[in-house]
């Protein structure tokens, strides 16, 4: 989709630009048999995957760890992408795909940076609804996982 035009500062010629998804990440993170989520402290408001958006320069893994470490305080291993979302209606915000990566984890998870706080849930107990379309997203992991 193309966007606004823009003058080329150098010779004058229009130039148009487009507009692209963001590129984002989210972690289901597992301790013992139950993963972490976070409670959003900005909109949209609500329980979600620990994650966020990819910074310029940084690779997908490198992001998930930030954003698990940022969020909840915990140190991810074992980190390994799962799938990615690209429906252009999953955030309600703009267009952003999310890779997700699933990982593990020790110790007990906190809210920080953008997260109210952190908490551990069974995933026959999560709260409802949750945030963009993690309900989907967990609910294919308990299919791709189930015993």
């Amino acid at each position: 989709m193309a966007g606004e035009i823009l003058t080329c500062p150098n010779c004058g010629a229009a130039v148009k630009t487009f507009r692209n998804p963001f590129p984002t990440v989210d972690i289901i993170i597992r301790i013992d048999d139950q993963i972490v989520l976070i409670e959003r402290a900005n909109e949209p408001r609500g329980w979600a995957l620990p994650g966020g958006f990819v910074d310029y320069g940084e690779s997908l893994e490198t992001a998930a760890e930030r954003e698990a470490l940022e969020e909840t305080g915990l140190k991810v291993e074992n980190l390994r992408q799962f799938r990615a979302y690209s429906d252009p209606q999953r955030d309600p915000r703009q267009h952003n795909i999310s890779f997700v990566f699933i990982a593990d984890a020790q110790g007990t998870p906190y809210g920080g940076d953008d997260a109210a706080r952190a908490r551990l849930f069974s995933l026959d107990d999560l709260p409802a609804p949750l945030c963009f379309d993690h309900a989907q997203i967990l609910e294919d992991y308990r299919k791709r996982f189930s015993k």
